[in-house]
């Protein structure tokens, strides 16, 4: 018996890892949906009567953080239903903002509920009254998606997605409204939990990468008692490999911020399993690497650096030991 089966039969919490996309060009031909790229935390909605949780790639519960998304159980009529999708916050024009989900994140969600609102934008259908879909192709499970009616005036929506359609018209159209870029995914694909699969391509308008912040040098001038960058890494099977420094994208409660977690993970030695440049580990504050961060860059360097990194803003919903150097 599955863990969808074990949970309907009242057994063990279900826990269904989500399935991850690999990076490329998009596909071109028959057989193939698009979906818009949403900038935000990954959660799988695990829903049964009352209970809903929403976890992410880590496996921490975001539903106390996202006290909103709690209506999931009214809108599925107290059902066992397994969701995917992406909770994103939204600004006022109703896009999706990464640095507004970080305020979010940094306050205590009953202050800033109404000040920086939330969606989750969901794109997948794992389980349906306790049967598991995930062997079924992608098409049945979007079309029984749209079947629970979701959409309406509250915070859980379901994008479009959309068949055999042209992917320059819908990256065009990603870049006129500012989102990451789009999602393409085999129509006769089946869900592959924890798998990052071939089946789903994702093709983004900027590139990111999630880093491990293993230490920080202090700024200079105006920000000579602070953060003046942090330095980065990924890991490869040698261990947490240096990838660059980020001085910039910071704004002063960001800083504040982060000076203060740092401070609790001083440890002596660096964390780094290559060796740092001198100038970048002169007079450097090493810290445990426990804490991710998003960076946009402008491209890899051929001695494996980000070139030209920008902050975006932590990562709590993952897991530091599974940030990957990516293969180039």
């Amino acid at each position: 018996m599955g863990h969808a089966a074990r949970a309907a039969a009242g057994g063990e919490p279900l826990v269904i890892e989500p399935m991850l996309a690999t990076a490329g060009e998009p596909p071109v031909g028959a057989g193939w949906s698009a979906e818009f790229k949403w900038d935000g935390y990954r959660a799988v909605a695990h829903c049964s009567g009352h209970t809903v949780r929403l976890l992410s790639r880590n496996r921490l519960n975001l539903v106390d953080r996202f006290p909103e998304l709690r209506i999931l159980s009214d809108l599925l009529h107290e059902r066992t239903i397994v969701l995917d999708g992406e909770i994103v916050a939204l600004g006022p024009d109703q896009r999706p903002d990464f640095g507004l989900l970080q305020q979010r994140t940094r306050s205590p969600a009953v202050r800033s509920l109404h000040r920086v609102p939330v969606a989750y934008y969901v794109f997948d259908l794992l389980v349906l009254d306790g049967r598991p879909l995930t062997t079924e192709p992608y098409r049945l499970r979007r079309r029984l998606l749209t079947g629970l009616s979701l959409p309406g005036n509250h915070p859980v929506q379901v994008p479009p997605s959309f068949p055999d359609t042209e992917p320059a018209t819908l990256l065009h159209v990603a870049a006129q409204y500012g989102l990451e870029g789009i999602v393409s995914k085999r129509t006769d694909s089946r869900y592959e939990p924890g798998r990052r699969s071939p089946s789903w391509i994702k093709t983004p308008l900027r590139h990111t990468q999630e880093a491990v912040v293993g230490g920080w040098k202090p700024g200079q001038g105006r920000r000579s008692d602070t953060i003046g960058s942090l330095l980065l890494g990924a890991h490869d099977d040698t261990g947490l490999v240096y990838i660059g420094h980020v001085g910039t994208g910071f704004s002063h409660t960001t800083l504040t911020d982060l000076r203060h977690r740092l401070q609790g993970l001083r440890r002596t030695t660096s964390p780094f399993s290559s060796q740092i440049p001198r100038e970048h580990a002169r007079d450097a504050h090493w810290v445990d690497p426990v804490l991710v961060g998003d960076i946009e860059f402008r491209q890899w360097t051929t001695d494996g650096r980000l070139r030209h990194p920008s902050w975006r803003g932590l990562r709590p919903d993952r897991d530091p030991d599974d940030v990957r150097l990516p293969d180039r």
